[in-house]
C-alpha cells in the first residue's frame, strides 16, 4: 500500500500530502486549506518531438461541479471549456513556474490542477500556485523552485494573510504574491487607491508571510522528493552563434534603429534568411538547422538589445529610459455609440467602446468557490492578428486576450461610481488597432477616457504603464548592474527581464501585475521601478486631462435613460400584479424595464431609450400604486355588470361599484341599458367604506361639461 505523507504550513491553515493519488505522474500533490482541496500534477515527456523549437509548457486548472456538491449545467451535465476564472487561475500559476525550468530545458511539461472540494470560503486559486510548486519539486523534472504564493488583504489598515471570502469584501487590497526565499517572482491584483508607499510594504510583508510554505515544501522533497533527472539541454552551436554575430552583427545593429516596429521586422527577417544561405553555401544545406539559426539571431538581438542600454543608456528607438512615447487621445470618435476614444502611444493603439445597459445585462457568475455571483462592469479585451501587421487565427478568445482584459477591469472598477448612485451595467470593448507594447495599459487609458465621454460619473480617470528591466549580472549570479525602463516596447518586454504594469488614478494604485523572466526581483529594484512608474502615471494623467478633463455632464443621446422612484413598500405587490401581470403590462405599452429591488425598500428604477417611453412608465407606475380618492374623476374600464350596477376599475387592478341608481340622471331599469363589458366609462369617486369604493356616472357627468371631461385626472387609465 501506497505511503501518504502529510505536512502543514506554520501558523497557516495549509496542508500538503503526496503518496496516495496518481502514482505514475513524475510528481503529484494534494494541498488543502480548511474543507477547500486541490489536486496538482506535474508530468514532463521523455523526449522532444519532431521540429520542436520552443518549450511547450502547458498549466492548466480545472473546476469540477462535484466539488461544490452541484451538477453542471446544460443538456450533457458535463463540464464544458474553461471559464475565465479557470483560465486566469491557470495563467496565474504559468508565471512565476516558467522563467526556474533551466535554460535550454524543451521537453513538454504540462501541470493540471483540479477542484476537488471547495468549502465556499477558501478561494482555490493561491492553493493551485503552491500545489503546482510542490509537485515540480518533488518530481524528477528539473525545475529551480520552491516558490510560495499567498493572498494579501487589507482590512482597516491591517494586512491579513489568505482572507476569507467575506473578509474579502471588507478588504481594500487584494494582491495574489508569488515569490522564492528571497526575491519576488509575479504578483497581480487590484488596490482602492493604496498609495505607493503602502503598496511596497505589502509587498515586503508578502514576502515574509511566503516563507512558512516555502519551509514546507522543502520538508515534504525531504520526506518524499525524487532524484532529479538528467534532460539533455538545447543549446545553440557555438559555431552557428558565432558565424551568425560574425556575419550579421553590423547589420542588425543598423536594424535595430529603425523607428518602425514593421521596418525592424522586416530587416531582421531579410538579414536571417541571408545569413541563411551564406552558412548553407560555407556548410552545406544539410548542415545548417533552421531553429539552430533562429536561436541565434534571437540570442543575437537579445545581446545588443541589452548591451546598448546598459551601456549607453539608449533605446532602439532613441529613447533615454525613463522617456514615455508620443501620446494623443481623441473622445467621441463614433456615432451612436454610448461612449468611445482612441488611445495611442506610440505605435500601440487602442480603440475603446463604452456601453451603458440595465440591470439585465449584469454577468451572471457561476459562484462555485464563493465570491461574487455576478457583475454589472465587464471589459473585454480583443486583440486582433492585425494589430502586429500579421495573418494569423481570428475571432478565437485567447488565454492572453482574457488576462490582460481581466487586468484592465479591475484597474478600472475602484473608479467607477456606486450602484446604488449609477445603477447602470457597463461594458468596455477595447479593440487593440496596433501593437507595440503594453496594450493592457492603453486599454485602461482608453477606458477611461470612453467612461467620460459615454458621461459616467467616474471618481479620477485612471492610468496604466508598464516598466522594464534590463539587468546584468557577475560571475555569481548577483545582479550587478541594471536599468529600469519605462513604456517598453514589444521588444523590450521580449528582450529583457521584467513586464512590470501599475495603473492607477491622483489618488493612488488601482491594479498591478509583474511577470519575470528572471529567477526573482531584488526588492531595491522594485522600490525603482514603483516610484518611476508613478511619475509616468502622472504625466500620462496630465496628458489624458487635456483631452478630456472630466465626464460629460449628460449621457449620450442613444444611452438608455434611468430614473429612480420611491413607492411605498406595500405597494410593491400592486405594482408587481398577480403572476407579473402589471409590470409585464407597463413594459409592453411603454417600452421601459422595471427593476424592483429586492430588498422590499420601496426603491424602482425605470430604464428607457426615449423620454416618450419613461414618462409613460412613470405614469404607469402611479397609477398602479396610487389609491382611488373621493372627489375624484376617473376614466375607467367595466370588467363586471351586475343587475345592481357596474364595476368600474378606474386604476390597474383597482376598481368600485357604479350603483344602478348612479349610471344616470334618469330611471335606468337595466345597468346593460347604459354599458357593456370593456366599455369605457367617467366615473367620479362618492365614497369609501371599509375598503369599498363607490362611484358615480351621475355625478361625474353633473360635475363638468364634456369638454372639461376630456382634461381628466392624471390617475386615469388610458
Amino acid at each position: 500500500m501506497k505511503q501518504k505523507h502529510n505536512v502543514s504550513v506554520e501558523n497557516l491553515d495549509i496542508e500538503f500530502s503526496t503518496g496516495t493519488l496518481a502514482g505514475l505522474a513524475n510528481g503529484a500533490v494534494t494541498i488543502r486549506s480548511g474543507e477547500t482541496t486541490v489536486f496538482v500534477s506535474a508530468t514532463a515527456a521523455s523526449a522532444l518531438r519532431p521540429g520542436q523549437d520552443f518549450f511547450p509548457l502547458t498549466v492548466d486548472y480545472r473546476e469540477k461541479f462535484s466539488a461544490a456538491g452541484k451538477f453542471p449545467g446544460g443538456y450533457f451535465k458535463r463540464e464544458g471549456k474553461p471559464t475565465e476564472k479557470e483560465i486566469l487561475t491557470s495563467r496565474l500559476c504559468d508565471r512565476p513556474l516558467r522563467p526556474l525550468f533551466p535554460k535550454g530545458f524543451m521537453n513538454e511539461v504540462q501541470v493540471i490542477g483540479i477542484l476537488l472540494s471547495t468549502d465556499g470560503t477558501n478561494e482555490p486559486d493561491v492553493l493551485m500556485v503552491n500545489g503546482a510548486s510542490a509537485a515540480l519539486l518533488i518530481s524528477d523534472v528539473p525545475w529551480n523552485g520552491p516558490v510560495a504564493c499567498v493572498r494579501l488583504g487589507q482590512i482597516d489598515g491591517e494586512f491579513v494573510v489568505n482572507p476569507t471570502n467575506d473578509e474579502m469584501l471588507d478588504s481594500d487590497l487584494d494582491l495574489i504574491y508569488v515569490g522564492n526565499e528571497n526575491e519576488m517572482l509575479m504578483i497581480e491584483g487590484s488596490a482602492e487607491f493604496i498609495s505607493d508607499q503602502r503598496f511596497y510594504e505589502a509587498l515586503e510583508y508578502s514576502q515574509k508571510a511566503i516563507q512558512p510554505i516555502i519551509e514546507a515544501q522543502k520538508e515534504l522533497v525531504r520526506i518524499a522528493g525524487k532524484q532529479k533527472k538528467a534532460f539533455p539541454l538545447v543549446i545553440t552551436p557555438s559555431e552557428v552563434t558565432d558565424f551568425c554575430e560574425a556575419h550579421a552583427k553590423d547589420k542588425v545593429i543598423e536594424a535595430l534603429a529603425f523607428d518602425s516596429y514593421t521596418e525592424r521586422k522586416l530587416a531582421i527577417e531579410a538579414i536571417v534568411t541571408e545569413t541563411s544561405q551564406a552558412m548553407e553555401e560555407r556548410l552545406g544545406a544539410d548542415s545548417v538547422d533552421s531553429n539552430d539559426i533562429a536561436r541565434a539571431f534571437d540570442e543575437l538581438q537579445e545581446k545588443l538589445y541589452r548591451q546598448n542600454i546598459l551601456d549607453t543608456g539608449k533605446r532602439v528607438d532613441g529613447r533615454g529610459a525613463q522617456d514615455l512615447r508620443t501620446i494623443s487621445a481623441e473622445n467621441g470618435v463614433l456615432p451612436r455609440v454610448h461612449g468611445s476614444a482612441v488611445f495611442n502611444r506610440g505605435e500601440t493603439q487602442a480603440l475603446v467602446i463604452a456601453t451603458l445597459g440595465t440591470s439585465k445585462d449584469v454577468q451572471e457568475m457561476d459562484g462555485l468557490t464563493g465570491g461574487a455571483t455576478n457583475k454589472s462592469f465587464i471589459l473585454h479585451y480583443n486583440f486582433p492578428p492585425f494589430s502586429t501587421g500579421e495573418a494569423g487565427r481570428f475571432g478565437f478568445t485567447g488565454r492572453r486576450e482574457i488576462g490582460h482584459g481581466a487586468l484592465a477591469e479591475r484597474s478600472i472598477l475602484p473608479i467607477l461610481p456606486p450602484e446604488d448612485e449609477f445603477p447602470y451595467a457597463i461594458r468596455l470593448v477595447s479593440e487593440v488597432m496596433s501593437s507595440n507594447g503594453s496594450t493592457s495599459m492603453a486599454t485602461i487609458c482608453g477606458g477611461s477616457l470612453a467612461l467620460m465621454d459615454a458621461g459616467v460619473p467616474i471618481s479620477n480617470p485612471c492610468a496604466g504603464i508598464s516598466c522594464g528591466l534590463v539587468t546584468e549580472k557577475d560571475v555569481n549570479g548577483a545582479i550587478s548592474k541594471h536599468v529600469v525602463l519605462t513604456d517598453i516596447l514589444g521588444a523590450e518586454d521580449h528582450f529583457g527581464d521584467m513586464d512590470f504594469k501599475i495603473a492607477g488614478t491622483k489618488d493612488g494604485i488601482t491594479g498591478f501585475q509583474l511577470d519575470l523572466k528572471i529567477p526573482g526581483l531584488p526588492f531595491d529594484i522594485t522600490l525603482e521601478a514603483i516610484k518611476q512608474n508613478a511619475e509616468a502615471r502622472s504625466r500620462i494623467l496630465d496628458i489624458m486631462g487635456e483631452h478630456l478633463a472630466s465626464p460629460r455632464d449628460e449621457l449620450r443621446e442613444h444611452a438608455p435613460r434611468i430614473h429612480s422612484m420611491q413607492i411605498d413598500p406595500d405597494k410593491i405587490g400592486a405594482l408587481i400584479g398577480p403572476g407579473g401581470k402589471n409590470i409585464r403590462r407597463i413594459t409592453e405599452i411603454s417600452g421601459a424595464q422595471v427593476d424592483i429591488n429586492e430588498d422590499n425598500s420601496g426603491k424602482v428604477l425605470v430604464f428607457a431609450s426615449s423620454k416618450e417611453s419613461m414618462d409613460r412608465a412613470i405614469q404607469e407606475i402611479d397609477m398602479c400604486t396610487a389609491e382611488i380618492e373621493i372627489g375624484k374623476t376617473y376614466r375607467g374600464i367595466v370588467r363586471g355588470i351586475k343587475e345592481f350596477g357596474a364595476f368600474v376599475e378606474c386604476l390597474p387592478g383597482k376598481e368600485g361599484l357604479v350603483h344602478i341608481s348612479e349610471l344616470a340622471d334618469f330611471r335606468v331599469n337595466k345597468t346593460e341599458d347604459i354599458c357593456k363589458l370593456g366599455d369605457e366609462m367617467i366615473v367620479k369617486c362618492i365614497g369609501l367604506d371599509k375598503g369599498k369604493v363607490k362611484l358615480s356616472r351621475k355625478a361625474a357627468l353633473e360635475q363638468s361639461s364634456e369638454a372639461e371631461n376630456e382634461s381628466i385626472a392624471e390617475e386615469s387609465q388610458s
